[in-house]
């Protein structure tokens, strides 16, 4: 018998506000045309005054725990990977944990930027497989629209804000890849590469600060090391790029979304793509697009999906999961 973390819920939350790529002509020498060619992103969604990733992290889980027909009080953990969390502590999770009215177990959160929800996958697995938890609630939720520089051209346009959540409890499997659940993870990270993307404050500098990308520099990174990881992860699981059913990318530029699928010898018909939607969603672009791809009837039980994303540090992995 071997234990597994299996997925039985899912759900997203995505603030109400639509932002054109047309809004930005207004304040920025730029249009539709040259943000859709360079990203692939037509819109994405901005929080609201008073909505906070905590909220909307709260909202999100909702819809998972309903699909999965299961109270928070049921719930043993809840790990948000954020890089936008509401207050410097206490961590959003515990802020989430309040709101669902769960008084047990214990919550904290993942701060790995875009790949944090593949590391809070990743921890989440680990306390199932250990015995410390058999339903953990993982939750990617960003509010980048605070952290932007409305004068930079080259990075406001690309990210917007959201949510999404995933169940995991714990089921018995053979030990086989024909088990459903989490089958195989691969993490990293290189500080040396900090320069690349960073937010140029924080709390023991004393200010808030922006986000500042070399973004031709991060493209030459992605591509690869995505591949790599992914790559990486399908072996560990027992399985080939062929064996997978969906392709779930962290969705941060249609280019390197393509690039990625072309090196595993994928085929983009294979892959969920919401980036034209929402935009980079940092952490919460990975559990949003299982959420949107899984609504679209994309996703269905027993398909074999590889997720992977890389962000600031750098940070990259990947999860091979059976659905």
């Amino acid at each position: 018998m071997t234990l597994r973390a299996v997925v039985t819920g899912v759900g997203h939350y995505l603030p109400d506000r639509v932002v054109p790529n047309s809004e930005f002509e207004k304040t920025l020498d730029t249009n539709d045309e040259w943000i859709r060619a360079r990203s692939g992103i037509e819109r994405r969604h901005f929080a609201a005054e008073g909505e906070t990733t905590a909220s909307m992290a709260s909202a999100a889980s909702r819809a998972a725990l309903a699909m999965a027909g299961v109270e928070p009080q049921d719930v043993d953990a809840i790990i948000v990977a954020t890089s936008t969390a509401d207050l410097t502590f206490p961590s959003a999770a515990t802020m989430v944990q309040a709101e669902l009215g769960m008084t047990r177990g214990f919550a904290f959160d993942v701060q790995a930027v875009c790949a944090g929800f593949v590391f809070a996958l990743s921890n989440a697995n680990a306390l199932i497989l250990s015995g410390q938890a058999k339903r953990v609630l993982v939750i990617g939720a960003e509010t980048f629209s605070r952290i932007m520089d409305w004068t930079d051209r080259s990075t406001c346009v690309l990210f917007g804000d959201g949510a999404g959540a995933v169940l995991l409890e714990v089921q018995n499997g053979t030990g086989t890849s024909a088990d459903r659940g989490i089958l195989s993870t691969d993490l990293n990270s290189d500080g040396r590469h900090k320069d690349l993307l960073y937010v140029d404050g924080g709390v023991s500098t004393g200010t808030t600060g922006y986000l500042r990308m070399q973004g031709n520099q991060v493209f030459r990174h992605a591509v690869e090391k995505l591949a790599s990881t992914a790559t990486t992860a399908l072996e560990r699981a027992g399985v080939t790029a062929a064996d997978v059913d969906w392709v779930v990318p962290h969705q941060a530029n249609i280019r390197i979304i393509q690039g990625t699928a072309k090196k595993l010898g994928v085929s983009m018909d294979r892959v969920v793509v919401t980036v034209q939607d929402h935009g980079n969603t940092s952490a919460a672009s990975i559990p949003l697009a299982l959420s949107v791809g899984h609504a679209r009837g994309q996703i269905k039980q027993g398909d074999l999906v590889v997720t992977e994303a890389i962000g600031g540090g750098l940070a990259w992995g990947a999860v091979v999961l059976r659905w």
